[in-house]
């Protein structure tokens, strides 16, 4: 009988019922577009930042050392460009996007007075790592927001320079001009280099030239060696741990370190690099890293905020329309009080009605959300974007919660009717 009452109301409400699923769809489908870009768009955001250059610097022990007590480097202590590969097998590889090694030498250009600053530096290097695997990597992608005139010079080019504006300007320089450089106040061994590109990155790079690595290695009698490495990699937005941990690793307990380890924080990136790279240390550029996480952090809460939102709206649609059911279906309802039907089952019957239609609309508001995710992925992202399966119960709990909450008002309306009255029709 339960069924016949609940098949019988659902039939001859079919459009107020559509009305009820289309408003459960338009919540639903919005909660699981925003909740899957929202827990897919930490990558999303950082590989987007990471296009406008590192977040973390690896300088030798000692220089760093210098630096931090006296603000100098006197330039003496270099990394092995042999174990640059290594950092591809730290715990987190697969979040090391990309990276960079710079050797600084200060030279002279034939014909032109004063010295310049030269950084050897990988344009596109192919990388083979002790995985066994390979990478390209080089400055050609970490500096892709360079405004360059001419071109990036080819890896395997080892007579390529690029010359940034200010430096470019100041040795009255343009693409394809050929420049002979040397060391040791213009009487040391020359270097003949073409001048691929001038670039604009509107920074003390400007004031630079960049070589291959090997040319400055070369000039700077220091074979193998490195200066510096930029390195770009995803990161997790800093908490209290992740900052107690930068501070002293060691006052962590085992469970508060392991939990620090294996995850993508700035600092444990940064530990883990130290490990593999020799009298390294590296820092996080704070200015780079901070931005990444406030500018994380802003992107999920506004998606939240606009799921709530359309949660809270679909709420007050289906109030509206399942009030106005009652009230139609009041002098129903009151018959079926005064046969005997006590609040009890004559709400069940009315939550039941809305639930079904809930369940309808919240499975093609569900379907419609993925392809709504899949849109905002695209135009924002130039990506797709990953479906999560645990956002499937979170969806149903969500339509499950508003459904209910909507149909709160009705069901007191419901229980505030009196046979006597409504069938006499008052």
């Amino acid at each position: 009988m339960f069924l016949r009452l609940v098949k019988g109301a659902l039939f001859r409400q079919k459009k107020k019922m559509l009305m009820i699923a289309f408003t459960i769809a338009l919540g639903a489908s919005l909660a699981t577009a925003m909740l899957n870009v929202m827990l897919d768009v930490g990558d999303k955001v950082n590989r987007e930042l990471k296009t406008y250059g590192a977040n973390i610097n690896v300088l030798p022990k000692e220089v760093s050392l210098l630096d931090d007590l006296y603000g100098v480097s006197d330039g003496s202590g270099v990394l092995s460009e042999s174990e640059l590969g290594s950092l591809k097998t730290i715990f987190w590889a697969f979040n090391i996007v990309d990276f960079a090694p710079y050797l600084n030498v200060k030279a002279r250009i034939s014909g032109r007075d004063g010295e310049f600053r030269l950084v050897g530096t990988w344009f596109a290097n192919h990388l083979e790592l002790p995985t066994g695997e390979a990478l390209d990597t080089g400055i050609n992608n970490m500096k892709s927001w360079w405004s360059v005139e001419g071109e990036w010079p080819a890896g395997d080019d080892a007579s390529a320079a690029m010359a940034g504006s200010i430096a470019a300007e100041r040795a009255g320089l343009a693409v394809g001009d050929v420049i002979s450089v040397s060391t040791g106040g213009g009487n040391g061994e020359s270097v003949s280099l073409t001048i691929k590109g001038i670039f604009a990155a509107g920074s003390d790079e400007d004031e630079r030239i960049y070589v291959p690595l090997s040319v400055a290695q070369g000039m700077a009698k220091r074979p193998g060696a490195v200066s510096s490495v930029e390195v770009s990699a995803l990161t997790t937005p800093d908490n209290e741990l992740s900052r107690r941990a930068a501070q002293n690793p060691k006052s962590l307990s085992v469970k508060e370190w392991e939990t620090w380890y294996c995850t993508a924080y700035v600092s444990a990136i940064c530990y883990q690099i130290e490990e593999v790279l020799t009298d390294s240390v590296a820092k996080p550029i704070r200015q780079v890293a901070e931005s990444e996480g406030a500018i994380l952090e802003k992107t999920q809460l506004l998606m939240l905020l606009i799921t709530i939102l359309s949660l809270a709206g679909a709420a007050l649609g289906i109030s509206n329309l399942v009030t106005a059911g009652v009230m139609e279906r009041s002098r129903e309802i009151g018959l079926l009080k005064a046969l005997g039907a006590g609040n009890a089952p004559v709400s069940r019957l009315i939550l039941t009605e809305i639930l079904i239609t809930g369940v309808v609309g919240g499975v093609a508001g569900y379907f419609a959300g993925l392809g709504f995710a899949q849109i905002i992925g695209q135009t924002v992202f130039g990506a797709a974007i990953n479906i999560k399966p645990m956002v499937i119960p979170l969806v149903a709990i969500l339509v499950f919660l508003v459904t209910l909450v909507g149909s709160v008002p009705s069901i007191r309306l419901l229980l505030s009717l009196r046979p006597a009255e409504v069938l006499h029709g008052r």
